[in-house]
């Protein structure tokens, strides 16, 4: 689990195919490994990876097709920049909001602003997930916790500001660049309780209930 603070931009130093799907090494830059032991999780652009080797520069992981077919990998190149972001630990303050580094698919920057200090986005997300995003929710992208300013069908807005954009890749997006999207998991946990009513699914759960605790 993570929350979509970004702590260190690292950069893809090796990556090759491997009996069919992708193993790739990451250059950590900033990051701090020291407390890191293999078999742990580190967001890469928002893709959860398990660390399988571990050096003093950075670290190794596998990469299945299944990751593949809902990210970018296939086309991230060697030297691309990336957001890192380890596992939370249960004491970590929850700055951004809870993200579980399984990317529900690739959205595309088609508008970029500056507004004062701040830089303003607007991105087109699959039609599919558009009904997770809603104004002034939260959404990762590309691993980055961000509020979502304004939503207009699968086009949404949103404002950098300075530190983010500093402190991220997110500097450098311009309009064209693909990114990956992962909406707010409560959105998917609270569709699924509503279908679940509406399939007859036994729980003590209805939209009733949800709506008269201010969840829908």
């Amino acid at each position: 689990m993570f929350t979509g603070i970004i702590e260190a931009v690292g950069t893809v130093a090796t990556k090759q195919a491997k009996a069919g799907d992708l193993k790739v090494k990451i250059a950590t830059g900033q990051l701090d490994l020291s407390d890191v032991k293999l078999g742990d999780s580190i967001a890469v652009n928002g893709v959860c990876l398990t660390v399988i080797e571990l050096d003093s520069d950075g670290f190794s992981a596998d990469i299945s097709n299944e990751t593949v077919n809902y990210t970018r990998w296939s086309d991230i190149s060697i030297g691309e920049r990336v957001n890192l972001e380890k596992a939370m630990m249960p004491t970590s303050r929850l700055g951004g909001h809870i993200v579980s580094g399984h990317v529900d698919g690739i959205a595309q920057v088609i508008d970029r602003q500056e507004d004062a200090r701040s830089i303003r986005f607007k991105v087109a997300a699959p039609d599919a997930l558009a009904k997770y995003i809603a104004h002034k929710g939260s959404i990762t992208i590309d691993g980055v916790s961000l509020t979502v300013n304004a939503v207009n069908g699968a086009i949404f807005e949103l404002n950098i500001v300075p530190h983010t954009a500093k402190e991220t890749t997110l500097y450098g997006f311009q309009a064209g660049k693909k990114v990956h999207i992962e909406v707010d998991v409560i959105a998917r946990y609270l569709e699924r309780l509503i279908s679940g009513q509406k399939e007859n699914v036994q729980s003590s759960m209805s939209e009733g209930f949800l709506a008269e605790h201010g969840f829908v």
